[in-house]
């Protein structure tokens, strides 16, 4: 057994109160023993393997989870990087209007969210995602040739429906091609595919310089990166898993069993929901708070230019990416709400050391120690997600939980933009300049925080298996009159078959 394998996850207790009693007793219960026989399995399993002419276990990770879409999250970072300084001269509008877009966007994710993720679950996860991501890059082209604000803001509103199906398809796909005991590992490379993405538009941007319209070329490569993703994806074939989970459940499910399974499930994992909902509000919060506007924060509070932002910017994004690939890992030890909850508390721990420095450096590196722990916490939430979610809804719970989390804070970035022009504070000139530096720890330190706190009374389901599940109204009983009509003898056969599974 590999020393990483998980115990089975813990029924959750019924009930708000016992549920959060439960989840703190465990969260303070450490079995030491156990852990420390563990880490002498890891090493003599990874000993072992060296010296029998093997690869250690994360290459072998590494290999089977050669094919994840993480790759996918490489678009959703290649847009907002230091380009709301130059959106605003190009539209001359003020940085907070300009943030709406990116308010409307992350309010219509979560329409996207439900329509994709319901239509992974049903059909399959590979056709959703291939629409997704081409309309994604004609979108992105389309922003490019909006000549007035309201196109813009118009065009953006569209980009974040789609949007909003990506997330749900991407982590369920990609999880269900990963063993048990590597989910944590490619939780956090999933999730990182954002972060990575954000490096790549770091680096574009750093190449176009600080033109006002030179977003446009880094729209162009972004679009690009979009619409290949999509037509790669359609050489590969749907989710192995999910093929069986449909063969487990038959092939003829109706929509009307569909629809008749997802009601039972939001009747019975309603509380599962709004907790989850919660959750990724926090997240949420957390991520665009403390990032959204740094490189505004960078040119504007701390003088550097446009070069030396996007720099800091592409150190800040690689502490994001070891960050959440480490903690994750880590996850499948400690536990996934240990592992978040203490780099919750890190980060909220850093803030000084990441608004207060002055230079290029110093900055550089604060930014990626402070997002190596916003992140790491972020890198867990994928398998966490996931195992939480009812078995047969894996793209549209995640999904949907985790885009509501996004609309509910998405005027985040606007809410920082707004509170910074309002208030000034001494300048490294000597000046007075705007208070991104204080609004953004200040607001940063209550939302870890308030993450710390949330998770520490939430559930937790690490280990759960979900492989062998079927699919979203597999078990709903269904006439045989409604069942396709085929040969005789086979649709005989057929709807006995189904109607007996169903009974089970």
């Amino acid at each position: 057994m590999s020393s990483t394998e998980n115990e089975p996850a813990d029924p959750i207790a019924k009930g708000v109160i016992p549920t959060a009693k439960q989840s703190l007793g465990d969260l303070l219960k450490w079995k030491p023993n156990r852990k420390i026989r563990r880490l002498l399995q890891t090493i003599q399993h990874q000993h072992y393997h060296r010296h029998n002419a093997h690869p250690p276990p994360p290459l072998r990770r590494r290999r089977l989870l050669r094919d994840v879409q993480g790759v996918l999250g490489f678009c959703l970072g290649c847009l907002w990087v230091g380009q709301t300084v130059k959106f605003a001269a190009y539209y001359k509008q003020s940085n907070t209007n300009i943030t709406t877009a990116i308010t409307l966007t992350l309010l219509l994710r979560s329409v996207g969210a439900a329509f994709f993720g319901l239509a992974g679950d049903k059909f399959g996860r590979k056709w959703p995602m291939v629409i997704n991501m081409i309309v994604l890059g004609i979108l992105q082209i389309a922003t490019i040739y909006s000549r007035t604000f309201k196109e813009f803001l118009a065009v953006r509103s569209l980009f974040g429906l789609f949007m909003g199906g990506v997330y749900g398809n991407a982590i369920a796909m990609a999880l269900e091609h990963c063993p048990v005991n590597a989910r944590g590992l490619m939780s956090g490379i999933l999730q990182q595919g954002y972060a990575f993405g954000y490096v790549l538009a770091a680096c574009a941007n750093l190449g176009v310089g600080g033109a006002t319209e030179s977003w446009k070329t880094v729209f162009w490569a972004a679009a690009g990166i979009s619409i290949a993703i999509g037509l790669v994806r359609i050489c590969f074939p749907e989710s192995k898993q999910f093929l069986e989970a449909k063969k487990n459940g038959h092939k003829h499910i109706t929509a009307g069993a569909f629809w008749k399974e997802t009601k039972s499930m939001l009747a019975k994992e309603w509380k599962m929901c709004i907790y989850c909902v919660i959750l990724m509000t926090w997240f949420n919060f957390y991520s665009h708070t403390s990032q959204d506007s740094y490189t505004t924060f960078m040119r504007q509070s701390k003088g550097l230019s446009n070069a030396a932002a996007s720099r800091a910017s592409i150190w800040m994004k690689v502490g994001a990416c070891f960050g959440g690939c480490i903690i994750g890992y880590l996850s499948q030890f400690v536990g996934r709400r240990r592992a978040m909850i203490v780099s919750a508390i890190i980060s909220a721990c850093l803030i000084p050391a990441w608004i207060m420095p002055t230079t290029e450096a110093s900055l550089s590196a604060s930014g990626f120690m402070i997002q190596f722990f916003v992140q790491g916490a972020w890198g867990v939430i994928p398998i966490h997600l996931n195992e939480l979610s009812p078995a047969a809804y894996r793209s549209s719970f995640p999904g949907i939980t985790y885009q509501l989390g996004n609309m509910i804070s998405s005027p985040s970035a606007q809410i920082v933009n707004a509170l910074a022009e309002a208030y000034t504070v001494k300048g490294v000139t000597g000046g007075r300049v705007k208070a991104y530096g204080p609004v953004m720890g200040i607001a940063t330190a209550i939302i870890a925080m308030g993450i710390a706190a949330t998770v520490a009374v939430g559930p937790e389901r690490r280990g759960r298996r979900f492989e062998d599940e079927a699919i979203a109204g597999a078990g709903v009983a269904i006439p045989a009159k409604d069942i396709e009509e085929g040969d005789d003898d086979m649709e005989s056969k057929g709807a006995k078959e189904h109607i007996e599974m169903a009974a089970k």
